[in-house]
């Protein structure tokens, strides 16, 4: 596999950026006549509506490195329930090893294209004035959503877990469409309440029920409950969980066919999908979407290099009658046995392919209904509410098709086991490849242990990690430096901000 990619600017504070429009592939590609000024864009609704679909339009737009295939990249592959097969030249190989460079060009990537998402939504919020409509609320209301969003997204990739401290380094705060502006690093807390204010407000100003493909005052609350259970203010955490499961927006798919056949279709006929960036046909990356990597289809569509890893397949074959085994396909040879590649069995991940038939399409889940229960589950259990948690992770575990033995009571514990280690079990279980599990263990203060087969105990790229242990191990303690990424190299160049060591 060989890299390929677009020129991105490198320097977020020297961009000269504009608000982008309905149906436009991304900023570079506006001509110099078509940059209103930011009052003209916004005066009407049509053009504040054009403005804020651009503003979403940018988690989806560009080419082969596009912002989402970076964001669940770079979030997932760190984590135990991936196995890379071989070598890459893309720089996924680093995000996966944890031997994490300077000048790494996804690091570059999703910084720059988070903050021009983040510099189209300050163009709407600098210009509009609340309590003018309802209307221009709503959208108001949506991009400072999406300015929470990805501060929130890009402080988990550059910054330590907030239980680490409040007073890491964490992004800069960009609450202001000045370009010219050097904004130093802001600490992790700071971020984080920032994030918060944000999403108050944006909660707030939206009073329409839209599609899951845009931001509603039920999205702004579940990003809220993530946020706080990360932040360890569990019983906020809880609160915003159920206002999201008590507003009757979203239900849990219990039909298991259709429960495995989710990513098969678009956002809006997912009844449990709370947000998620909406790709459709014209959207499609080819090999550069985020499924290319972890399905490769009969006709060679797709690299198909990255494996559910054996120590997931392992937990969820515990219980073959879960439906969950339906995002785990094998690769068969015509007499039926697992094909393998560098030695490595083949084992694909279908939760980001088949979208309308297309194997290389889909729209990733930012945020779900799923997760709610779970943060409520997580949350409860730090409060010594074991059974209330219990009875959030039983829910999910029946609409996974389980029941009887496979079902947790409190006498389950015994001792050995938290009501803790249960629910971090069921998220990885349920969430997994959607770019939870390694900052769930290392938020928790737990160690990512991986003792199976894959790239990462072949290789020295991240010297230390590996220990001379049969079978090999790499393990990666909550407190390592490369539990985060590298700042940019340029942009700490250019910048003078402190990079992370």
């Amino acid at each position: 596999m060989t890299s390929q990619g677009r020129p991105v600017p490198r320097v977020l504070f020297f961009l000269i950026l504009m608000v982008a429009v309905v149906g436009c592939d991304g900023p570079s590609n506006v001509s110099p006549k078509d940059r209103l000024p930011p009052e003209e864009v916004v005066t009407s609704l049509d053009g504040l509506r054009a403005a804020t679909q651009g503003n979403y339009n940018r988690f989806v737009s560009g080419g082969y490195y596009h912002y989402a295939r970076h964001l669940f990249y770079m979030k997932e592959f760190p984590g135990d329930n991936v196995s890379l097969s071989g070598a890459t030249t893309d720089p996924l190989f680093y995000s996966y090893t944890l031997g994490h460079k300077k000048n790494q060009t996804s690091a570059s990537n999703i910084w720059t294209l988070g903050y021009e998402a983040i510099y189209g939504a300050n163009r709407v919020i600098d210009e509009v004035e609340a309590g003018q409509s309802a209307k221009r609320d709503q959208l108001l209301g949506e991009n400072y959503f999406l300015r929470a969003l990805v501060h929130f997204q890009l402080v988990n990739v550059f910054g330590r877990p907030y239980s680490q401290g409040r007073d890491n380094l964490g992004v800069p705060i960009a609450k202001s469409p000045d370009t010219d502006a050097k904004a130093p690093r802001s600490t992790v807390g700071e971020v984080y309440d920032f994030v918060v204010e944000d999403l108050k407000r944006a909660a707030d100003l939206m009073t329409r029920e839209k599609s899951n493909a845009y931001a509603s005052k039920e999205v702004a609350q579940a990003l809220l409950s993530r946020v706080h259970l990360y932040r360890e203010d569990n019983q906020k955490a809880i609160d915003y969980a159920n206002k999201v499961i008590n507003s009757g927006r979203y239900s849990l798919i219990q039909d298991s066919a259709q429960y495995v056949t989710w990513p098969t279709r678009p956002p809006e006929e997912n009844s449990q999908t709370i947000f998620a960036y909406k790709f459709t046909e014209e959207d499609n990356k080819d090999l550069g979407s985020i499924g290319s990597m972890y399905y490769r289809s009969p006709s060679g569509k797709g690299w198909g290099e990255m494996y559910a890893s054996k120590e997931y397949r392992d937990l969820l074959g515990q219980h073959p009658e879960d439906n969950r085994r339906g995002f785990i396909e094998a690769k068969r040879d015509e007499s039926g046995n697992i094909q393998e590649r560098n030695g490595y069995p083949v084992y694909y991940v279908k939760k980001f392919t088949g979208q309308g038939g297309n194997v290389t399409l889909s729209s990733p889940v930012i945020l779900r209904l799923a997760e709610m229960y779970l943060n409520r589950a997580e949350a409860r259990a730090k409060l010594d509410r074991d059974q209330k948690a219990l009875n959030d992770v039983n829910k999910i575990r029946r609409r996974a098709g389980l029941s009887g033995d496979a079902l947790y009571e409190m006498r389950d514990l015994g001792g050995t086991q938290t009501a803790l280690d249960i629910v971090l079990r069921e998220r990885r279980l349920e969430l997994a490849f959607e770019g939870h599990r390694p900052i769930d263990l290392w938020r928790n203060g737990r160690d990512m242990v991986r003792s199976y087969p894959g790239i990462h105990t072949e290789t020295n790229i991240a010297p230390g990690l590996n220990a001379a242990t049969t079978p090999a191990t790499q393990t990666i303690p909550a407190d390592h430096p490369r539990v985060v990424h590298f700042l940019p190299e340029d942009e700490v160049e250019l910048t003078g901000m402190t990079q992370n060591p």
